[in-house]
């Protein structure tokens, strides 16, 4: 399996659930138990959307820098087989290494869902999640699942969205 070798973003630490400070440290190598799934960032963008002009809010794009940030951190808690904002450095930390200090910005997690429509589903079902989805500040996202077969949840989403 290739390694990874991002660098990721992040922005102002917010409060949120589980997520808050940045520092970067370089990302591991990927251990050949975990790969990288192709999603459909577009797709994903346009269920965010949808859901947040439910809402009165703005719809969102894709971000090639935060698919970067999402895939960094996914990656870490598949390697570790836990679901942490912390694993690959502090949320702001990663932003700043990223570019993206003095964005405002939100990190959403999730581990052991099969489909993006059930970790989406998820994270409207829990008040924190939720939350970050609906910031309205939020103008930009990056996505990614890291599969680690081998570890008790399967599967490592990783939303990162920010303003601007």
């Amino acid at each position: 399996m290739s390694k990874f070798s991002l660098a990721v973003a992040a922005a102002l630490s917010l409060s949120l659930a589980g997520c808050g400070g940045l520092s970067f440290t370089p990302e591991p190598d990927v251990e050949t138990a975990t790969h990288t799934a192709i999603l459909d960032e577009v797709a994903a963008a346009a269920a965010i959307s949808a859901y947040r002009v439910q809402h009165g809010l703005s719809p969102v794009v894709v971000d090639t820098t935060l698919v970067k940030a999402a895939a960094f951190q996914a990656g870490n808690n598949a390697r570790h087989g836990q679901l942490s904002h912390d694993v690959g450095g502090s949320f702001t930390s990663r932003m700043a290494s990223a570019g993206l200090a003095r964005s405002y910005a939100a990190e959403n997690l999730s581990a052991g869902s099969e489909t993006f429509e059930q970790v989406l589903a998820r994270w409207k079902a829990s008040p924190e999640h939720n939350k970050n989805m609906l910031l309205p500040q939020i103008r930009r996202i990056g996505i990614a699942r890291v599969d680690a077969p081998d570890t008790r949840y399967k599967r490592f989403w990783a939303l990162v969205m920010a303003g601007g």
